[in-house]
């Protein structure tokens, strides 16, 4: 089984290089200022005109106006759209429709309740992406470094694309891939030292690891 892997949060071009190197899929950037991995849209955009053909630039918001992704995507060539807030069907759509960008809707899995939900997404997103729910003292939707019960999607079957994240790393990536049948996996601070400050060794231990798979 081929699984491909996406890094998000990157905000340097050490990390670009590393996760680029190594074979990563995708390259997220974070538009959300309470991250420690929110990067200037100029900053982006310089990094992700380093990208060569073949990786894909994504960029992570929450709860955008029209006006934010205006912003962004007015200097940052985006292959992906990833909201991560409280968007509904409508909204996403909405999206897709004025900024011709294909959207991937993400969805704190804490119950099977949850993914029935994501299931209403089937018409409005073009990606689905399962991530665990933040501890109750955290103000961010995701990047905290927890994992969800992954049997919650054992043996379920999905009408679009589907990406794994929440608590990933070097270290447990293989047995998420082995209980969920993720064909994508999404990391951001299993490859990090310290919040924000992601580390190429990790990076690269992460995308050898998927790639063994």
């Amino acid at each position: 089984m081929s699984v491909q892997a996406k890094i998000c949060g990157i905000s340097e071009p050490v990390s670009l290089k590393a996760a680029v190197e190594g074979g990563a899929r995708w390259v997220g950037f974070v538009f959300f200022p309470p991250s420690p991995r929110n990067v200037a849209p100029a900053m982006a955009g310089e990094m992700a005109r380093l990208v060569p053909t073949g990786v894909r630039t994504v960029g992570l918001f929450v709860n955008p106006t029209d006006d934010v992704l205006d912003a962004v995507t007015g200097v940052v060539p985006l292959d992906l759209i990833q909201v991560h807030g409280k968007e509904t069907p409508e909204r996403v759509a909405a999206i897709k429709a004025r900024f011709a960008i294909p959207v991937m809707k993400a969805f704190k899995v804490g119950a099977p309740e949850d993914l029935d939900y994501a299931l209403t997404f089937a018409g409005a997103a073009d990606r689905l992406l399962f991530d665990a729910p933040p501890p109750a003292h955290s103000a961010l939707p995701g990047g905290n470094g927890v994992a969800f019960d992954w049997t919650l999607l054992r043996g379920r079957s999905w009408p679009l694309p589907w990406m794994l994240s929440g608590g990933l790393t070097p270290a447990n990536v293989a047995e998420a891939v082995r209980t969920t049948g993720a064909t994508a996996v999404d990391v951001s601070s299993g490859v990090e030292d310290a919040p924000g400050h992601k580390n190429p060794a990790r990076i690269r231990a992460f995308l050898d690891t998927v790639a063994a798979l």
